[in-house]
């Protein structure tokens, strides 16, 4: 069993912090154990010194584009996600989630499952390749190799492939780079016996629109946009059945801050 007081980073997005909340709320409902929940939020970073990455905004548009490599991204995490070996001060595990999911199990088992010392990172081996080029809040939808590994990942901060990995890389190197965990490859190159990646059930990032629907899902990533986007709806009746459940504890969050402010 897992020994740590297990922690948790979400990325936070202002524009999507409806989502944040409830999933919030979600780890909460459904954990055997207190959890450690850290908002990873890019302004704060930023005043820490921990992270300079550019970007600009499209003429006309919300699109931002990141002055790295010149290509679009979609979300105030797409890159701090990478500096949470240096936030867990390379120690232990952590899991890293994005905000547009609804945990339906305990998280627990992840830690106590998954966690192994011979992987730096364990994540789920998506094959995922969007039709669609344009995301529900009007952002680009960048297609690359790994598409939504890194959206889920449980790290082994103490691993030394880390090393590799440094706090000015997350504001130098391009996305692909980052996203493809490119800074294991020369670990890796010498010592061709070990592989530092893990992999972890698809039930964990079960993507609406794409998984199978014979998989229950023990955690739902809205991938395709969300409920908390007002013109986005579900695709599959799966989908629905996943997105009233959020929508139901979205709805209790709300009363019972409501109940608050009386």
């Amino acid at each position: 069993m897992y020994k740590r007081k297990p922690t948790i980073y979400i990325g936070y997005d202002p524009k999507e912090n409806l989502a944040f909340e409830t999933l919030v709320q979600s780890l909460k409902d459904t954990s055997s154990a207190e959890l450690n929940i850290i908002k990873l939020d890019q302004m704060a970073l930023r005043s820490a010194g921990l992270y300079r990455r550019s970007w600009k905004q499209e003429i006309g548009s919300h699109q931002k584009i990141d002055l790295v490599d010149n290509k679009p991204f979609s979300t105030d995490f797409s890159f701090t996600r990478f500096l949470i070996p240096h936030l867990n001060q390379y120690e232990g595990y952590a899991i890293f989630m994005d905000c547009d999911m609804l945990v339906r199990s305990d998280i627990m088992e992840v830690f106590d499952k998954y966690s192994d010392p011979a992987h730096g990172l364990s994540c789920v081996w998506h094959q995922y390749y969007p039709e669609d080029t344009i995301k529900m809040d009007n952002q680009a939808q960048q297609a690359y190799s790994k598409k939504n590994w890194s959206s889920f990942m449980l790290w082994n901060c103490s691993h030394d492939v880390h090393t590799n990995l440094t706090v000015d890389d997350v504001s130098t190197k391009s996305g692909w780079w980052l996203h493809n965990f490119a800074w294991m490859d020369n670990w890796e190159r010498g010592r061709p016996t070990q592989f530092p990646l893990g992999q972890i059930p698809e039930e964990w990032n079960w993507l609406d629109g794409h998984s199978p629907d014979h998989i229950t899902p023990k955690n739902v990533h809205f991938t395709t946009g969300g409920p908390w986007f007002e013109l986005w709806n579900p695709t599959r009746d799966v989908d629905k059945i996943y997105t009233k459940e959020w929508e139901d504890l979205k709805d209790k969050i709300v009363i019972e801050e409501g109940l608050k402010d009386v």
